[in-house]
């Protein structure tokens, strides 16, 4: 897998399938929406210590978005989310720490 920024690190729990989660463990390279403040915004998670999250399991992991520019400022510690597929939410954390987000957003800035 290609290395990817590491904009936030964050932990998650991830719903049983009787509680409308996924029904097959998540890897990392996974790809669902970021939901917070009634947007959603795609982001590519990298599990720490494992390469898979099961239904039902607490992971940390890193985030990285694939627009850091409209996060940074809006994006703090013990900040809540979902993770979403589509409408259906399959998990929510908590924002732990903000890594390289800022990095991320200008490297975007400068691209375009």
């Amino acid at each position: 897998m290609k290395q990817l920024p590491k904009d936030i690190e964050v932990e998650i729990e991830f719903l049983r399938k009787e509680h409308g989660g996924r029904e097959k463990p998540a890897f990392s390279g996974y790809r669902p929406q970021f939901f917070y403040n009634g947007n959603d915004w795609d982001a590519v998670h990298e599990y720490i210590g494992t390469e898979t999250a099961a239904p039902g399991e607490r992971v940390k992991a890193y985030i990285a978005f694939l627009s850091p520019q409209e996060h940074e400022g809006k994006v703090y510690p013990s900040m809540p989310f979902l993770v979403r597929e589509g409408n259906r939410a399959v998990g929510f954390g908590t924002v732990l720490k903000i890594i390289d987000l800022s990095k991320s957003a200008a490297r975007v800035r400068e691209n375009t």
